[in-house]
């Protein structure tokens, strides 16, 4: 099924996908906000102008495909699915804070092919395909030289507005090592950051395809490290956390990982 796909029409989708979602993030008032789950479970205007575009496009384009949304919700198909966050970092958006990402990847079954995480306060589009590494904004990205805790910067982010189980313990056991810590309020773009080699890993405590599958395609295909909680090689877990790492942490990070939940 998957050699039926014409990546090269799926990435310039997601490409416009994501130029239509910073034009859309940067430009339009946040309009009504609601609450969804809880009272830090936030929405707004452009989390479902974005999402709305999205599925335009893709109906448009790609007749046939597939697309499960943050917003609208939706069902993942025997072919092409695409899984859309149209904006992760809600929150950060509704303070005012310019740490938000739209994440959008298209898969078939549990294989990933396509993905796509855009930054709207950098004008940053990251974009990749299955087998054809990453471009940032047509470029691939510079990676920094070899990299080890101490000294380096791990990523992380909360289980919606608190820790996920053992999140303390792993905080803490990276300080030991001398290693800084950041949760900076979108976990797409603290996954994103490792493929992109301005971190040297991340780990979040429970996967979403809508809002990281894009972010752990990326990694994976910029040559990172990529492992469900139970160890293997996964850019699309069943369940539970993943973790991204450059090849020379990854090991220690994931001992530190394991550790940290079994308490």
């Amino acid at each position: 099924m998957t050699g039926d796909i014409d990546l090269e029409a799926c990435l310039r989708v997601a490409r416009l996908a994501a130029e239509q979602a910073i034009a859309i993030t940067r430009d339009s008032p946040l309009g009504e906000i609601r609450t969804k789950k809880h009272d830090a479970d936030v929405v707004t205007e452009i989390d479902t102008g974005v999402e709305q575009a999205v599925r335009g496009l893709i109906k448009a384009e790609l007749p046939g495909h597939v697309v499960v949304g943050e917003e609208y919700g939706g069902t993942a198909g025997d072919g092409p699915t695409w899984y859309c966050d149209p904006v992760d970092g809600t929150t950060n958006l509704t303070a005012g804070l310019p740490w938000t990402s739209f994440s959008l990847a298209m898969a078939v079954g549990r294989t990933p092919l396509v993905g796509v995480v855009a930054d709207p306060w950098r004008q940053e589009i990251w974009l990749t395909a299955a087998g054809r590494g990453v471009t940032v904004n047509g470029r691939p990205p510079a990676i920094s030289a070899p990299a080890s805790l101490a000294g380096g910067v791990i990523g992380t982010e909360w289980a919606s507005y608190q820790p996920w189980p053992g999140m303390i313990n792993f905080l803490q056991s990276l300080a030991d090592r001398h290693c800084t810590t950041r949760v900076m309020g979108s976990s797409t773009l603290t996954l994103a950051q490792v493929a992109v080699g301005r971190t040297v890993g991340a780990v979040i405590g429970e996967f979403h395809p809508e809002d990281h599958l894009a972010a752990a395609l990326l990694c994976k295909e910029a040559g990172m490290i990529v492992r469900d909680e139970a160890g293997n090689a996964d850019p699309f877990p069943e369940s539970r956390g993943i973790l991204a790492a450059r090849p020379q942490v990854a090991d220690e990070l994931f001992e530190l990982w394991q550790a940290a939940i079994a308490g």
